[in-house]
């Protein structure tokens, strides 16, 4: 198949992960193509190009009138499937006259009529989007769990990192990964870890964001704020707890990130944690609660540093590349009247 991703944002997170995941992944056997933003290759840690696999063919387009402009990638290059991320690429995918071509998106967010409704099919992430979407287009839309890639932190990571920031061994670090922003919920991890008083711990958050001035102003000197990172694995192994505390989370990659490395997690009951809460050993926190936060925090650093092992097995990217790709079959099938 000849397969085109478009990924018209500028900043690398979840959603672009899974995106570039997912293009690599298909690549093995496939014609894919991705399309960028030129602001999605500029020269920033944070940036989305440095990061496609060579073996994924790229179209850059410009950052005005970007819909209008993937789509004139689209009818030069004429794929089987064009897979949307995100909004940009679902604009660009209205109106799309390439006959044959299959019109898909991947709900990384919530449903919203007018990005969704004209498409062909919908890749949903966990089952509590499919309510939203109309009976008709649900008919052609199926549910894929997102996975995660199996990243080892090099070997001297945890000791290096916190020797770097001024961290011993017997602290305990409670850490979070994520974009400063509201939705993430920060500013009460924050407030939480403030009210819990915790002995000899610290809180790191990595990442970076419109939000991450106003919270370094709210964290006290026991938070560790050291912005963007390359290398998230690297960190979770230098962490001894995980806490998501955020007031929106369509699905969770990050959680499925931290399971990777093994730590205790501390969630919010957000929609993707209850997706995931099974896998969870610890229940799920109210949203926005600082008090109950503030209480699983010093439960957590009362038992101490410790590895778990979690159930990763069902979030591989094979199973999940062979559904999407099935998927993909069925929809082309009957637009072609096969």
């Amino acid at each position: 198949m000849r397969i085109v991703h478009l990924i018209l944002t500028s900043r690398f997170a979840g959603s672009e992960r899974h995106a570039l995941e997912l293009a690599a992944a298909q690549a093995a056997d496939h014609d894919v193509t991705v399309v960028l933003r030129r602001a999605g290759t500029a020269s920033r840690a944070d940036a989305i190009g440095h990061r496609v696999d060579p073996r994924v063919k790229v179209e850059v387009v410009g950052d005005l009138f970007t819909p209008w402009q993937a789509r004139r990638v689209l009818r030069r290059v004429k794929p089987d499937v064009a897979h949307a991320h995100l909004s940009g690429g679902c604009r660009a995918l209205q109106g799309l006259d390439v006959p044959g071509c299959l019109r898909v998106a991947t709900l990384h967010i919530h449903y919203k009529p007018r990005q969704h409704a004209t498409l062909d099919g919908l890749i949903a992430i966990a089952p509590w989007q499919l309510h939203a979407i109309p009976a008709p287009l649900r008919a052609h839309t199926v549910q894929i769990d997102n996975w995660t890639l199996p990243r080892p932190a090099v070997a001297d990571a945890r000791a290096r990192l916190r020797a770097e920031h001024g961290i011993d061994e017997r602290t305990f670090v409670v850490g979070a990964l994520g974009r400063a922003e509201a939705g993430k919920g920060l500013d009460v991890l924050i407030e939480a870890f403030e009210r819990a008083r915790l002995p000899d711990a610290r809180l790191v958050i990595v990442g970076q964001g419109k939000a991450w001035k106003t919270l370094r102003e709210q964290a006290g000197p026991q938070v560790l704020m050291p912005g963007f990172t390359e290398h998230p694995q690297d960190w979770l192994a230098a962490f001894d707890g995980f806490v998501s505390a955020a007031r929106s989370e369509p699905f969770g990659l990050v959680l499925l990130e931290a399971m990777e490395a093994g730590l205790p997690i501390l969630a919010s009951a957000t929609e993707g944690a209850r997706h995931l809460a099974p896998q969870l050993p610890e229940p799920l926190l109210p949203i926005g609660d600082v008090d109950a936060l503030a209480t699983a925090l010093r439960s957590l650093r009362a038992a101490g540093p410790r590895r778990l092992a979690y159930p990763m097995d069902g979030f591989r990217i094979e199973a999940k590349r062979a559904q999407i790709e099935a998927f993909y079959r069925d929809g082309l099938a009957r637009l072609r009247g096969g």
